[in-house]
């Protein structure tokens, strides 16, 4: 059974770690997974949203301790957090849904997603300085843009668990549903976001990117000298809409 799974359905893509047994840890072979199927879904035109998320008890406990005591053979220095740019730069919306543990570089994993949806059941952590770690996948980078640097230094620092409400105040996530029902409301979100461009999805992703933490005049002028335009679906949009109207 592959380490992640990968499920299409009416230009969705699930992608689920799949180490139930052992929390969803994650191991180099689980990222290897992950990164031929992120490397596959970026030229599918048939799937305009992606969904990640975790099978059995919860998202992911985080970096399987085992592999880094025994000594994990990378490919390349850097190529744990190379796998999460290219989630994070993939040119659909992805989407983080989260239920029970989700620790450290599991936190990483769900910080490259677009933003996150969690169950009320979610407990976020950073939880390097407890084993003397430090972050190597994103997290000194991501956590402060999705939550603002003082409150990432607090978590980095204390390691403190943040559970769903929590999180959801701090701008860590953007939703709580309760556990029974959070990957339906993720599937119905995800539906909602294919029923709009692909072109406008990716143009709008490659422009908050460019333009991320810039001075307000410099993202304008950007995001004029750098617009798209129209997508090629546009005009059967329009026509669509003033007919209907």
């Amino acid at each position: 059974m592959s380490p992640v799974l990968r499920d299409d359905k009416d230009g969705v893509a699930t992608l689920t770690l799949n180490r139930p047994d052992k929390l969803n840890a994650l191991t180099v072979e689980m990222f290897r997974e992950l990164r031929r199927h992120v490397i596959a879904l970026k030229e599918d035109a048939s799937i305009t949203c992606v969904i990640l998320r975790g099978a059995g008890r919860c998202f992911s406990a985080g970096h399987d301790l085992g592999d880094i005591a025994e000594g994990e053979a990378v490919p390349s220095p850097g190529w744990h957090s190379e796998t999460l740019r290219l989630l994070e730069k993939l040119p659909k919306p992805v989407i983080a849904v989260v239920h029970g543990h989700c620790y450290t570089g599991a936190l990483e994993v769900a910080l490259a997603a677009d933003f996150i949806i969690a169950a009320d059941t979610a407990k976020f952590a950073d939880t390097h300085a407890k084993w003397a770690l430090t972050p190597i996948w994103g997290m000194s980078q991501r956590l402060p843009r999705r939550v603002g640097v003082a409150t990432a230094k607090r978590l980095m620092f204390t390691a403190e668990t943040l559970r769903a409400d929590a999180a959801l105040a701090a701008g860590l996530c953007e939703m709580v549903f309760p556990e029974a029902s959070v990957f339906d409301e993720a599937e119905a979100i995800a539906r909602s976001i294919c029923a709009n461009s692909a072109f406008s999805h990716a143009a709008n992703k490659r422009l908050l990117e460019a333009t991320d933490g810039w001075p307000m005049d410099a993202g304008l002028q950007w995001e004029i000298t750098e617009n798209e335009g129209l997508g090629p679906d546009a005009k059967g949009r329009i026509n669509a809409f003033t007919k209907k109207s």
